[in-house]
């Protein structure tokens, strides 16, 4: 993907973090760096910029330097609210821009090929949308996503709808395979036992 066609990253931080015991999970360390450092990190050059979509004081992420965009539809309505913050910014932020990358703020080891591979998998496919998938999952948060969806998607979630693979079908997706072997890039760390996993992670995979 050139530089003049690489989408914004939005990353998403505004979950409640329930199986973590609230708080925000992106700011848990592992291997002595916060879990939303490593997700900017890896993501940076691959995006053609970063926002943050948080709800509540914003303060609290002005340590990573970035714009934060909170949901417009109320009551915590998930991860499509998120995205649909990040497709409003960037319509009125990056204008130039005509896509997004959607990805949680809880995932350490993102892929560095990312962005390309979701980017060739909508192309060759024909689809308007594409998602991450590995070791026989797909991952319906971490994918690209036109800004021109934004009206389409700001209807559904005003009718209700709350589930990403309900939505993404009828807009038309494709996915890209990641191995799982050594780890899976997409590990996330939803709950305490996964912060433990990951530090042994990066224990045995330094540059993971």
């Amino acid at each position: 993907m050139t530089e003049a066609h690489k989408p914004l990253g939005v990353i998403l931080a505004g979950g409640l973090s329930s199986r973590m015991g609230g708080g925000d999970k992106p700011m848990r360390s592992i291997g002595g760096r916060t879990i939303l450092a490593r997700v900017i990190d890896r993501l940076a050059p691959q995006c053609a910029g970063l926002i943050l979509n948080a709800n509540g004081d914003p303060a609290r992420f002005t340590q990573f330097g970035l714009p934060v965009a909170a949901d417009s539809i109320d009551g915590y309505a998930g991860p499509l609210a998120g995205i649909l913050a990040g497709l409003d910014w960037a319509a009125m932020h990056r204008p130039e821009i005509e896509t997004i990358a959607s990805l949680p703020a809880d995932c350490p080891f993102l892929p560095n090929d990312l962005i390309s591979k979701l980017d060739l998998a909508r192309k060759s496919a024909g689809t308007a949308l594409a998602a991450a998938a590995s070791g026989g999952w797909t991952h319906p948060v971490i994918g690209l996503w036109p800004v021109s969806v934004r009206e389409p998607l700001r209807a559904a979630l005003l009718g209700g709808e709350r589930k990403i693979d309900r939505f993404t079908p009828k807009i038309g997706i494709a996915h890209a395979e990641w191995p799982i072997l050594p780890y899976d890039p997409f590990f996330n760390a939803n709950a305490p036992h996964d912060i433990v996993d990951a530090e042994a992670l990066v224990a045995a995979f330094p540059h993971a």
